[in-house]
């Protein structure tokens, strides 16, 4: 294979490997650069790459069934929610399973890359050894780049900060720090969102802390992890979510009223938008906690005075913690700002993957799916690999901004307005679109095909 065809996967987690994987399964050359010690990123608890999220109780929303790479299923006895531990193991067996982690370099991290005009990337790296001593940069070229290092990891903070935060004499953290509940024991504390981070450490809270109140700027429809017995995203992934939007809609209404009822029932605001057009939130022990009364529900934060903190309905409660779980900016730290331009978390990407601008440029795993990334960043790897190969080409330059003004009008119609849904996608439609364009590649480096 021809060398321009190496390629650089930037990141190890849940979507580098699967990107790895992939082109290890083809033959393609590959080095894997991760700048933690371990693969999993975000699902690796107390990840040395500092970026993981993972507190200690974490376990996942979607289910091992949804959740599995396609090439490599988990094992039958996990339960049907593993924790944090139990899939960075799967992760481990999934790398030494298919034989590709002497293609990954650990402790190196990817500090910059660079287009080059005449085609390809410069890609500058930095590596330490196992006591944290840095070594002089390295520069490589690579024909293909992979950007795979995720979107969990930089902590977005409320913009601008409330009114009188920087005098608050409490504790204030984002949910990216958050690990154990020792630091809520005894105390009052007040958690911003409705997110699945916001539910769990509100539960987590109501069990430890003094008072636990949660605070949210919208409300939100939440999601049982089981319902009649099954995990609620295999109910969701059954033939109704084949259907047209409204038909799913209708069909998730009326499982949620059967099995939980009116969100108001628990004190929770009516949401302002229907079901399926938000990022789910899940829980099964939020709205149990809500009805013994072991959490308070309150509107967005207004202001801080001293240690109270004020809400926009004009009520009060004093604080001595308060957990932002406002979500995460999407960040390339490594390429310059005007390379790829992220505007309010929103990336141009043709099919949430690859640069217009900017050829053998693409992002695996840049997606925020109802249902589970893994399996979307094998598939959208699958494809990579096809460009990579030149067993599929891309359409003209016009035709792909064409298409990402349509994604973006769609989500501008399909989900509420927020920064947290700028790279939002449904699970079953994404892969089919994945797969069309898969064949439509092909066809246009044969014609007729």
């Amino acid at each position: 294979m021809q060398s321009e065809t190496r390629v650089c996967v930037i990141g190890a987690g849940s979507s580098g490997i699967a990107a790895a994987q992939v082109l290890h399964a083809r033959g393609i050359p590959f080095d894997c650069f991760e700048v933690g010690s371990a693969v999993g990123g975000n699902w690796r608890y107390d990840n040395d790459n500092g970026m993981s999220s993972a507190y200690r109780s974490l376990h996942i929303n979607t289910s091992r069934q949804q959740m599995e790479y396609a090439s490599f299923p988990m094992p039958e006895d996990l339960p049907d929610y593993p924790s944090h531990w139990q899939i960075a193991e799967y992760f481990d067996s999934y790398v030494d399973h298919f034989g590709f982690r002497d293609k990954i370099r650990f402790r190196t991290e990817v500090v910059r890359v660079r287009p080059l005009q005449a085609g390809g990337h410069e890609v500058t790296l930095r590596a330490r050894d196992e006591h944290g001593d840095v070594g002089e940069p390295e520069t490589l070229t690579y024909g293909h780049v992979i950007i795979a290092n995720g979107h969990h990891w930089d902590p977005r903070w409320p913009e601008p900060s409330y009114a009188g935060a920087e005098t608050f004499p409490g504790t204030q953290l984002h949910a990216h720090y958050y690990r154990t509940p020792e630091v809520l024991a005894g105390k009052r504390v007040v958690v911003l969102g409705i997110g699945n981070s916001a539910t769990d450490i509100a539960v987590e809270s109501s069990r430890v802390a003094e008072s636990t109140v949660l605070a949210m700027r919208r409300g939100a429809h939440v999601l049982p992890k089981y319902m009649f017995g099954v995990p609620t995203d295999r109910l969701t992934s059954s033939p109704i979510a084949h259907g047209p939007l409204r038909l799913q809609q209708l069909g998730m209404r009326a499982m949620l009223r059967l099995s939980v009822g009116k969100m108001t029932d628990y004190g929770l605001p009516r949401p302002d938008h229907s079901v399926l057009e938000a990022h789910p939130t899940v829980s099964d022990d939020l709205l149990s906690r809500l009805g013994h009364g072991d959490i308070d529900v309150r509107p967005n934060i207004d202001r801080f005075e001293g240690d109270k903190v004020f809400f926009v309905d004009g009520s009060a409660v004093e604080a001595d913690v308060v957990v932002y779980c406002t979500g995460y900016k999407v960040t390339f730290p490594f390429l310059d700002q005007r390379v790829v331009p992220v505007r309010n978390n929103r990336v141009d990407l043709f099919h949430r993957v690859v640069s217009p601008d900017h050829p053998g440029l693409y992002f695996v795993g840049l997606v925020q799916p109802l249902g589970a990334i893994m399996p979307l960043a094998e598939a959208q790897a699958m494809w990579v690999a096809d460009l990579v190969t030149g067993e599929a080409g891309l359409p003209s330059y016009d035709e792909m901004r064409r298409q990402i003004r349509v994604y973006d009008e769609k989500v501008r119609k399909r989900y509420v307005t927020s920064k947290r849904h700028t790279i939002q996608v449904d699970f079953i439609p994404y892969l089919a679109e994945l797969r069309r364009e898969r064949r439509a590649g092909r066809a246009r480096v044969t014609p007729g095909r």
